[in-house]
């Protein structure tokens, strides 16, 4: 009698080792190592199964996704870029979404656009849009956010620009465009009184 192929798939998974068994092996390394260089590799590895469904549960269990909003506030830029990554690939999937919604994911995202990373600022941005949601509005298109998203759309980086362009258009009304506006030129006075020429 053959053995059905999900049967076998279950049993020895892609790689003759459990999908789950290899996704802990990587989780335990990482807060086993004392190593920053193996951090960002095994990170930039759970940032790629992020990408793929059939992960998350196992991802769930292992609280990778906690492992990833935890990483956002490192000190070590490449992690943080993996990690914002991993929540970026992850949080189209609405029951990821509601989990990094209810742990103050936004903020911890909206604190990524201020990196010096491309890589970071480009994530977070997507990532905004993806945990855009009906509750989450207000937090994700807050004044400062959309400000932010008008300074980046005036970059010279061309994806950049046209990102925070997107975001504008998609995610922010007319008031609150206007809104960032006023504050900008709000802020641009209060720097002119502070240094007159």
């Amino acid at each position: 009698m053959f053995s059905s192929k999900e049967y076998l798939q279950k049993k020895t998974g892609p790689w003759g080792i459990g999908r789950f068994s290899y996704l802990q092996s990587l989780v335990t390394e990482f807060q086993d190592t004392s190593s920053e260089e193996s951090k960002e590799q095994v990170l930039a590895n759970l940032a790629n199964f992020a990408y793929d469904p059939i992960n998350y549960d196992f991802m769930r269990k292992l609280n990778v996704w906690d492992l990833f909003l935890d990483c956002l506030t490192e000190s070590n830029p490449k992690l943080v870029e993996f990690a914002i990554g991993g929540i970026c690939n992850c949080s189209l999937d609405k029951d990821n979404r509601d989990h990094i919604l209810k742990n103050d994911g936004v903020k911890l995202v909206v604190g990524c656009l201020s990196s010096d990373n491309e890589e970071t600022v480009l994530s977070a941005i997507t990532c905004l849009m993806f945990l855009f949601t009906q509750e989450s509005r207000e937090e994700v298109a807050s004044l400062p956010v959309v400000e932010c998203m008008l300074r980046f759309s005036k970059s010279a980086n061309p994806r950049l620009g046209n990102l925070a362009t997107v975001f504008l258009q998609e995610y922010c009304s007319g008031d609150q465009i206007q809104a960032a506006m006023q504050f900008q030129e709000h802020l641009q006075q209060q720097q002119h009184s502070h240094h007159p020429t």
